[in-house]
Protein backbone atom coordinates (compact mmCIF):
# COMPACT_ATOMS: atom_id res chain seq x y z
CA UNK A 1 0.00 0.00 0.00
CA UNK A 2 1.95 3.06 -1.19
CA UNK A 3 1.45 6.04 1.11
CA UNK A 4 3.00 9.44 0.55
CA UNK A 5 3.36 12.07 3.25
CA UNK A 6 2.49 15.64 2.34
CA UNK A 7 3.99 18.07 4.85
CA UNK A 8 2.94 21.72 4.79
CA UNK A 9 2.80 24.52 7.37
CA UNK A 10 -0.98 24.26 7.33
CA UNK A 11 -1.24 20.48 7.82
CA UNK A 12 0.59 17.21 7.25
CA UNK A 13 -1.36 14.27 5.88
CA UNK A 14 -1.09 11.06 3.88
CA UNK A 15 -2.05 10.40 0.28
CA UNK A 16 -2.78 6.67 0.21
CA UNK A 17 -2.92 4.56 -2.95
CA UNK A 18 -4.73 1.34 -2.04
CA UNK A 19 -7.29 -0.84 -3.78
CA UNK A 20 -10.40 -1.09 -1.63
CA UNK A 21 -9.48 1.94 0.48
CA UNK A 22 -13.10 3.17 0.43
CA UNK A 23 -13.76 0.48 3.02
CA UNK A 24 -11.35 2.27 5.39
CA UNK A 25 -12.69 5.80 5.21
CA UNK A 26 -14.12 5.75 8.75
CA UNK A 27 -10.52 5.59 10.05
CA UNK A 28 -9.88 9.09 8.73
CA UNK A 29 -12.95 10.83 10.14
CA UNK A 30 -11.97 12.49 13.45
CA UNK A 31 -13.53 10.87 16.51
CA UNK A 32 -14.85 14.23 17.72
CA UNK A 33 -16.31 15.24 14.33
CA UNK A 34 -19.75 16.77 14.29
CA UNK A 35 -22.12 16.63 11.34
CA UNK A 36 -20.61 14.73 8.40
CA UNK A 37 -21.27 15.79 4.80
CA UNK A 38 -20.45 14.08 1.50
CA UNK A 39 -20.24 16.35 -1.55
CA UNK A 40 -20.62 14.36 -4.75
CA UNK A 41 -22.45 14.11 -8.06
CA UNK A 42 -25.45 11.91 -8.83
CA UNK A 43 -23.52 9.60 -11.15
CA UNK A 44 -20.66 9.03 -8.70
CA UNK A 45 -23.11 8.42 -5.87
CA UNK A 46 -25.04 5.90 -7.93
CA UNK A 47 -21.87 4.00 -8.88
CA UNK A 48 -19.87 4.14 -5.64
CA UNK A 49 -22.12 5.53 -2.90
CA UNK A 50 -22.79 2.07 -1.50
CA UNK A 51 -19.08 1.42 -1.00
CA UNK A 52 -18.59 4.77 0.72
CA UNK A 53 -21.63 4.23 2.93
CA UNK A 54 -20.28 0.83 3.97
CA UNK A 55 -16.86 2.34 4.66
CA UNK A 56 -18.38 4.93 7.00
CA UNK A 57 -19.65 2.07 9.18
CA UNK A 58 -23.20 3.25 9.84
CA UNK A 59 -22.15 6.80 10.65
CA UNK A 60 -24.87 9.33 9.81
CA UNK A 61 -24.07 11.79 7.04
CA UNK A 62 -25.76 14.20 4.67
CA UNK A 63 -25.25 13.94 0.89
CA UNK A 64 -24.73 17.24 -0.95
CA UNK A 65 -25.36 16.75 -4.67
CA UNK A 66 -23.46 19.03 -7.03
CA UNK A 67 -24.58 19.20 -10.69
CA UNK A 68 -21.05 18.65 -11.99
CA UNK A 69 -19.25 20.08 -15.02
CA UNK A 70 -16.89 23.02 -15.45
CA UNK A 71 -19.73 25.45 -16.33
CA UNK A 72 -21.18 24.82 -12.84
CA UNK A 73 -17.88 25.33 -11.06
CA UNK A 74 -18.97 28.79 -9.93
CA UNK A 75 -19.40 30.72 -6.70
CA UNK A 76 -23.20 30.57 -6.94
CA UNK A 77 -23.12 26.76 -6.67
CA UNK A 78 -20.86 26.95 -3.62
CA UNK A 79 -23.40 29.23 -1.93
CA UNK A 80 -26.19 26.74 -2.68
CA UNK A 81 -24.21 23.91 -1.07
CA UNK A 82 -23.35 26.07 1.94
CA UNK A 83 -27.00 26.91 2.51
CA UNK A 84 -27.83 23.18 2.44
CA UNK A 85 -25.16 22.58 5.07
CA UNK A 86 -26.55 25.25 7.36
CA UNK A 87 -30.10 23.90 7.02
CA UNK A 88 -28.83 20.38 7.80
CA UNK A 89 -27.14 21.50 11.01
CA UNK A 90 -23.58 22.06 9.82
CA UNK A 91 -21.29 24.00 12.14
CA UNK A 92 -17.60 24.46 12.95
CA UNK A 93 -17.28 20.82 14.05
CA UNK A 94 -18.54 19.49 10.72
CA UNK A 95 -16.37 17.47 8.33
CA UNK A 96 -16.80 17.39 4.56
CA UNK A 97 -15.87 14.47 2.29
CA UNK A 98 -15.15 15.42 -1.34
CA UNK A 99 -16.23 12.33 -3.28
CA UNK A 100 -15.82 12.61 -7.02
CA UNK A 101 -13.60 14.00 -9.76
CA UNK A 102 -11.40 17.06 -9.83
CA UNK A 103 -14.29 19.51 -10.05
CA UNK A 104 -15.87 18.10 -6.90
CA UNK A 105 -12.50 18.17 -5.18
CA UNK A 106 -12.00 21.83 -6.08
CA UNK A 107 -15.54 22.94 -5.23
CA UNK A 108 -15.91 20.92 -2.02
CA UNK A 109 -12.41 21.86 -0.91
CA UNK A 110 -13.23 25.55 -1.42
CA UNK A 111 -16.53 25.13 0.40
CA UNK A 112 -14.69 23.52 3.33
CA UNK A 113 -12.13 26.33 3.32
CA UNK A 114 -14.76 29.06 3.73
CA UNK A 115 -17.67 27.38 5.58
CA UNK A 116 -17.67 28.77 9.13
CA UNK A 117 -14.18 30.13 8.24
CA UNK A 118 -12.88 26.63 7.61
CA UNK A 119 -13.76 23.01 8.38
CA UNK A 120 -11.81 19.81 7.64
CA UNK A 121 -12.13 18.03 4.31
CA UNK A 122 -11.20 14.49 3.25
CA UNK A 123 -10.47 14.03 -0.44
CA UNK A 124 -11.73 10.78 -2.02
CA UNK A 125 -11.08 11.20 -5.76
CA UNK A 126 -12.92 8.93 -8.20
CA UNK A 127 -11.32 9.94 -11.51
CA UNK A 128 -7.74 9.28 -12.54
CA UNK A 129 -7.07 12.97 -13.09
CA UNK A 130 -8.25 13.83 -9.59
CA UNK A 131 -6.29 10.95 -8.05
CA UNK A 132 -2.96 12.01 -9.52
CA UNK A 133 -3.40 15.77 -9.42
CA UNK A 134 -6.40 17.70 -8.13
CA UNK A 135 -6.96 15.88 -4.83
CA UNK A 136 -3.38 16.27 -3.57
CA UNK A 137 -1.94 19.62 -2.60
CA UNK A 138 -4.77 21.66 -1.13
CA UNK A 139 -5.59 23.85 -4.12
CA UNK A 140 -9.30 24.65 -4.20
CA UNK A 141 -11.37 27.07 -6.21
CA UNK A 142 -14.04 28.00 -8.71
CA UNK A 143 -14.05 29.67 -12.11
CA UNK A 144 -14.93 33.15 -13.31
CA UNK A 145 -15.97 34.08 -16.83
CA UNK A 146 -12.50 35.62 -17.13
CA UNK A 147 -10.63 32.43 -16.37
CA UNK A 148 -10.23 29.18 -14.50
CA UNK A 149 -9.83 28.94 -10.71
CA UNK A 150 -9.53 32.69 -10.23
CA UNK A 151 -11.38 32.41 -6.88
CA UNK A 152 -9.98 29.93 -4.41
CA UNK A 153 -7.73 29.16 -1.49
CA UNK A 154 -5.18 26.66 -0.24
CA UNK A 155 -6.95 24.26 2.11
CA UNK A 156 -5.08 21.04 2.85
CA UNK A 157 -7.19 17.91 3.49
CA UNK A 158 -7.07 15.56 6.46
CA UNK A 159 -6.21 12.73 4.06
CA UNK A 160 -6.44 11.68 0.42
CA UNK A 161 -7.77 8.16 -0.24
CA UNK A 162 -6.97 6.91 -3.74
CA UNK A 163 -8.76 3.68 -4.65
CA UNK A 164 -7.82 2.40 -8.15
CA UNK A 165 -10.86 0.07 -8.06
CA UNK A 166 -13.22 2.98 -8.76
CA UNK A 167 -11.56 3.59 -12.12
CA UNK A 168 -13.23 0.46 -13.55
CA UNK A 169 -16.42 2.47 -14.09
CA UNK A 170 -14.66 5.49 -15.57
CA UNK A 171 -15.48 6.23 -19.23
CA UNK A 172 -12.49 5.73 -21.53
CA UNK A 173 -12.33 9.41 -22.44
CA UNK A 174 -12.15 10.41 -18.76
CA UNK A 175 -9.46 7.78 -18.14
CA UNK A 176 -7.33 9.06 -21.02
CA UNK A 177 -7.75 12.61 -19.74
CA UNK A 178 -6.21 11.52 -16.46
CA UNK A 179 -3.33 9.83 -18.23
CA UNK A 180 -2.29 13.18 -19.66
CA UNK A 181 -1.62 14.45 -16.13
CA UNK A 182 0.63 11.44 -15.54
CA UNK A 183 2.46 12.21 -18.79
CA UNK A 184 2.94 15.71 -17.36
CA UNK A 185 4.55 14.26 -14.24
CA UNK A 186 6.96 12.23 -16.33
CA UNK A 187 8.00 15.24 -18.40
CA UNK A 188 8.55 17.57 -15.45
CA UNK A 189 10.29 15.31 -12.94
CA UNK A 190 10.53 11.58 -13.72
CA UNK A 191 12.13 10.30 -16.93
CA UNK A 192 11.59 6.70 -15.77
CA UNK A 193 7.83 7.29 -15.46
CA UNK A 194 7.82 8.86 -18.93
CA UNK A 195 9.64 5.80 -20.28
CA UNK A 196 6.99 3.47 -18.79
CA UNK A 197 4.25 5.53 -20.43
CA UNK A 198 6.16 5.38 -23.71
CA UNK A 199 6.91 1.63 -23.67
CA UNK A 200 3.83 0.23 -21.93
CA UNK A 201 1.01 2.20 -23.54
CA UNK A 202 -1.06 -0.91 -24.33
CA UNK A 203 -0.94 -2.09 -20.71
CA UNK A 204 -1.70 1.41 -19.42
CA UNK A 205 -4.72 1.77 -21.69
CA UNK A 206 -6.02 -1.65 -20.62
CA UNK A 207 -5.73 -0.62 -16.94
CA UNK A 208 -3.56 -3.63 -16.13
CA UNK A 209 -3.36 -3.45 -12.32
CA UNK A 210 0.41 -3.63 -11.82
CA UNK A 211 1.31 -0.89 -14.30
CA UNK A 212 -1.70 1.26 -13.38
CA UNK A 213 -0.88 1.25 -9.69
CA UNK A 214 2.78 1.95 -10.47
CA UNK A 215 2.09 5.04 -12.55
CA UNK A 216 -0.54 6.37 -10.11
CA UNK A 217 1.87 5.95 -7.21
CA UNK A 218 4.68 7.66 -9.15
CA UNK A 219 2.49 10.65 -10.01
CA UNK A 220 1.19 10.98 -6.43
CA UNK A 221 4.75 10.74 -5.08
CA UNK A 222 5.85 13.58 -7.36
CA UNK A 223 2.90 15.75 -6.35
CA UNK A 224 3.52 15.06 -2.65
CA UNK A 225 7.22 15.91 -2.95
CA UNK A 226 6.60 19.14 -4.82
CA UNK A 227 3.79 20.33 -2.51
CA UNK A 228 5.89 19.52 0.56
CA UNK A 229 8.72 21.64 -0.83
CA UNK A 230 6.48 24.52 -1.95
CA UNK A 231 2.88 24.60 -0.69
CA UNK A 232 1.82 27.94 -2.17
CA UNK A 233 3.47 27.92 -5.59
CA UNK A 234 6.19 30.47 -4.84
CA UNK A 235 8.90 28.35 -6.45
CA UNK A 236 9.17 24.65 -7.26
CA UNK A 237 5.41 24.01 -7.35
CA UNK A 238 5.15 26.10 -10.50
CA UNK A 239 6.55 23.15 -12.47
CA UNK A 240 3.19 21.39 -11.97
CA UNK A 241 1.69 23.98 -14.32
CA UNK A 242 3.33 22.45 -17.39
CA UNK A 243 0.59 22.57 -20.04
CA UNK A 244 -1.80 24.46 -17.78
CA UNK A 245 -1.07 28.04 -18.85
CA UNK A 246 -2.02 27.30 -22.45
CA UNK A 247 -4.66 24.76 -21.38
CA UNK A 248 -6.52 27.15 -19.10
CA UNK A 249 -6.69 29.70 -21.92
CA UNK A 250 -8.24 27.04 -24.16
CA UNK A 251 -10.78 26.05 -21.50
CA UNK A 252 -11.85 29.65 -20.95
CA UNK A 253 -12.08 30.35 -24.68
CA UNK A 254 -14.33 27.29 -25.19
CA UNK A 255 -16.41 28.20 -22.10
CA UNK A 256 -15.44 25.01 -20.31
CA UNK A 257 -17.83 22.85 -22.32
CA UNK A 258 -15.78 21.48 -25.21
CA UNK A 259 -12.87 19.66 -23.59
CA UNK A 260 -12.16 17.79 -20.39
CA UNK A 261 -9.52 19.43 -18.21
CA UNK A 262 -6.96 16.73 -18.98
CA UNK A 263 -7.54 17.17 -22.70
CA UNK A 264 -6.96 20.92 -22.41
CA UNK A 265 -3.75 20.22 -20.48
CA UNK A 266 -2.64 17.79 -23.20
CA UNK A 267 -3.12 20.49 -25.82
CA UNK A 268 -1.32 22.92 -23.53
CA UNK A 269 1.62 20.53 -23.21
CA UNK A 270 1.77 20.33 -27.00
CA UNK A 271 1.88 24.13 -27.25
CA UNK A 272 4.46 24.43 -24.46
CA UNK A 273 6.65 21.78 -26.10
CA UNK A 274 6.49 23.60 -29.42
CA UNK A 275 7.43 26.80 -27.57
CA UNK A 276 10.33 25.10 -25.76
CA UNK A 277 11.68 23.86 -29.08
CA UNK A 278 11.28 27.27 -30.77
CA UNK A 279 13.04 29.10 -27.92
CA UNK A 280 15.95 26.65 -27.88
CA UNK A 281 15.13 25.19 -24.46
CA UNK A 282 14.46 21.68 -25.79
CA UNK A 283 16.17 19.53 -28.42
CA UNK A 284 14.03 18.55 -31.41
CA UNK A 285 14.40 14.81 -30.75
CA UNK A 286 13.01 15.06 -27.23
CA UNK A 287 10.30 17.47 -28.35
CA UNK A 288 9.21 14.89 -30.91
CA UNK A 289 9.20 12.15 -28.25
CA UNK A 290 6.97 14.21 -25.94
CA UNK A 291 4.56 14.99 -28.78
CA UNK A 292 4.42 11.31 -29.74
CA UNK A 293 3.53 10.15 -26.22
CA UNK A 294 0.85 12.84 -25.86
CA UNK A 295 -0.65 11.70 -29.15
CA UNK A 296 -0.48 8.04 -28.10
CA UNK A 297 -2.92 8.68 -25.25
CA UNK A 298 -5.27 10.75 -27.40
CA UNK A 299 -7.18 11.78 -29.27
CA UNK A 300 -7.56 15.39 -28.27
CA UNK A 301 -10.95 16.60 -29.57
CA UNK A 302 -10.90 18.69 -32.78
CA UNK A 303 -10.09 22.35 -32.17
CA UNK A 304 -11.31 23.88 -35.40
CA UNK A 305 -12.75 27.38 -35.31
CA UNK A 306 -10.76 28.59 -32.30
CA UNK A 307 -8.94 31.87 -33.08
CA UNK A 308 -5.28 31.66 -32.06
CA UNK A 309 -5.22 35.38 -31.24
CA UNK A 310 -8.01 34.88 -28.67
CA UNK A 311 -5.97 32.21 -26.90
CA UNK A 312 -2.92 34.45 -26.88
CA UNK A 313 -4.96 37.27 -25.34
CA UNK A 314 -6.35 34.99 -22.64
CA UNK A 315 -2.86 34.03 -21.49
CA UNK A 316 -2.55 37.43 -19.87
CA UNK A 317 -5.50 36.81 -17.55
CA UNK A 318 -4.05 33.56 -16.25
CA UNK A 319 -3.59 33.66 -12.48
CA UNK A 320 0.11 32.82 -12.91
CA UNK A 321 0.70 36.00 -14.92
CA UNK A 322 2.66 38.47 -12.77
CA UNK A 323 2.80 42.20 -13.60
CA UNK A 324 1.71 41.49 -17.15
CA UNK A 325 4.39 38.85 -17.75
CA UNK A 326 3.18 35.40 -18.73
CA UNK A 327 5.23 32.61 -17.15
CA UNK A 328 5.57 29.40 -19.15
CA UNK A 329 6.74 26.02 -17.85
CA UNK A 330 8.97 24.65 -20.61
CA UNK A 331 10.74 21.27 -20.80
CA UNK A 332 14.52 21.37 -21.16
CA UNK A 333 14.74 17.58 -21.30
CA UNK A 334 12.45 14.71 -20.40
CA UNK A 335 12.31 14.80 -16.61
CA UNK A 336 13.23 18.46 -16.20
CA UNK A 337 11.53 21.80 -16.88
CA UNK A 338 12.20 25.47 -16.38
CA UNK A 339 9.97 28.52 -15.88
CA UNK A 340 10.46 31.22 -18.51
CA UNK A 341 8.93 34.66 -19.03
CA UNK A 342 9.46 37.57 -21.40
CA UNK A 343 9.14 35.33 -24.45
CA UNK A 344 8.56 36.99 -27.82
CA UNK A 345 4.82 37.14 -28.56
CA UNK A 346 5.51 35.98 -32.10
CA UNK A 347 6.99 32.70 -30.86
CA UNK A 348 4.05 32.20 -28.51
CA UNK A 349 1.59 32.73 -31.36
CA UNK A 350 3.52 30.33 -33.59
CA UNK A 351 3.38 27.67 -30.89
CA UNK A 352 -0.36 28.11 -30.41
CA UNK A 353 -0.94 27.82 -34.15
CA UNK A 354 1.24 24.70 -34.38
CA UNK A 355 -0.69 23.05 -31.52
CA UNK A 356 -4.03 23.94 -33.13
CA UNK A 357 -3.00 22.48 -36.50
Amino acid sequence: MPSFRVQTPQRSYDAIVDRGSLARIAEFVPKNAGKLFVATTADVWELHGGALRAGLQRRDFEVLLFPGGEPNKRLAEVEILAEKMVRAGGDRSSVLIAFGGGIIGDVAGFLAAIFMRGIPVIQVPTTLLAQVDAAVGGKTGVNLESGKNLLGSFHQPLAVLIDPDVLRTLPEREYRAGLYEIVKCGVIRDAELFDILDRCAASVLKQEPAVLERIIAAAVRIKAEVVTADERESGLRRILNFGHTFGHALEAETRYNRLLHGEAVAWGMRAATFLAERTGHLASAEASQIQTVIQRYGPIPPLDGIPSQNLAARLRSDKKTVQGKVHFVLPVKIGEVTVASGIDDKLVMQSIEAALA
